[in-house]
């Protein structure tokens, strides 16, 4: 079922809500500021519940809050090197508001945005939840060219499964990147290192000082980038992660899966799926104490995302993925997250 409840207005923009739950318990809570996933309420081994995901007490966190907790980040997720690129001959200087980079579209992007809520609807018989946000880019917006139309479904079903769909056409030639930036917390609280991950990839991308790639593309195998077998986080190698994996080609899977991670005490687990080349592997190593939930700091490495996305850089990096959308095409990706627990 859904619930759905308007709480006011931000730049005259309706802001929304919303409620989903499926018959097993599990929660999720979304609003159309930013498209944020503020919630997501699932069990442990035991059975008990508590919210995964890192966010604020309310609304005005999300405005207000400079980690891009839970939101749809674009029109290019990640990060630009030099703030610029050239695409059909044209140079496009972009706003550079990470270092000499820009970095999830630049000044104001799609995370700072109020999303226009579009649909709402619960099926009976599959016990379906389905949202869909919209927002179109307009030509020019942060300087990147072309109209472009999104919608993003975000779906629970009851699997205890998130799925997020995303579509989009543009009117002219343009680049673009979109991806969720939940943070997880598997275990409701403490840090993330001690999560065991597996990421379905045998390459990765390195990058300078900057976190830009530096267009090679390296293997896994004897790094500390090597999460082919599961593994806790923590590496005396690397204070955190913020690092891109070129994904294993689909073996068959409909939806390939892209990474697994475990919370031993709780016994939890999150399997991400996606049709998308890469994912980014972020543990939160700039949250730095911004407030949060229940008044509680969000301190650096409580929370790690799994981005999936186009390689960072990808507009400059023509050995990568190509992240160009043709005008009159259709861009159409698909990423789920599955919560399940040790018992399953």
């Amino acid at each position: 079922m859904i619930k759905q409840e308007a709480i006011g207005f931000h730049n005259g923009y309706k802001i929304w809500i919303l409620t989903l739950t499926n018959s097993k318990g599990m929660e999720v809570k979304l609003t159309n500021y930013s498209g944020a996933i503020m919630s997501i309420k699932a069990p442990d081994k035991n059975g008990d519940f508590a919210d995964v995901v890192l966010g604020y007490d309310n609304i005005d966190g999300y405005i207000n809050g400079c980690s891009s907790q839970g939101a749809l980040v674009g029109r290019f997720a990640n990060r630009i090197g030099g703030g610029k690129f050239t695409l059909n001959g044209v140079e496009y200087p972009l706003y550079k508001n990470d270092g000499e980079n820009t970095l999830h579209g630049g000044s104001v992007g799609y995370n700072k945005r109020v999303w226009e809520l579009i649909a709402v609807e619960y099926d009976e018989n599959s016990g379906e939840n389905h949202v869909l946000f919209g927002y179109t880019s307009p030509d020019g917006e942060e300087n990147f060219p072309g109209t472009v139309a999104m919608t993003v479904d975000y779906c629970l079903n009851e699997k205890n499964t998130l799925t997020l769909i995303y579509d989009a056409e543009s009117d002219a030639d343009t680049v673009l990147n979109l991806t969720n930036h939940v943070y997880f917390n598997l275990g409701g609280e403490g840090d993330v290192l001690d999560t065991e991950m597996q990421i379905f990839a045998d390459k990765y991308t390195p990058v300078d000082s900057g976190l830009i790639p530096t267009g090679e593309i390296a293997d896994v195998k004897g790094t500390i980038f090597d999460f082919t077998e599961l593994r806790p986080i923590r590496n005396k190698g690397i204070d955190g992660y913020d690092h891109n994996f070129i994904l294993r080609k689909s073996n068959g899977e409909e939806l390939p899966t892209a990474a697994f991670a475990r919370d031993a005490k709780s016994g939890r687990t999150l399997t991400c799926r996606t049709d998308m080349p890469a994912i980014q592997l972020y543990t939160g190593n700039g949250l730095d104490g911004e407030t949060g939930r229940n008044g509680k700091p969000m301190e650096k490495q409580t929370g790690f995302c799994l981005e999936t996305q186009f390689c960072p850089d990808s507009p400059n990096k023509p050995q990568f993925p190509s992240c160009v959308l043709k005008a009159g095409r259709t861009y159409h990706h698909v990423t789920s997250y599955e919560f399940g627990t040790d018992e399953d």
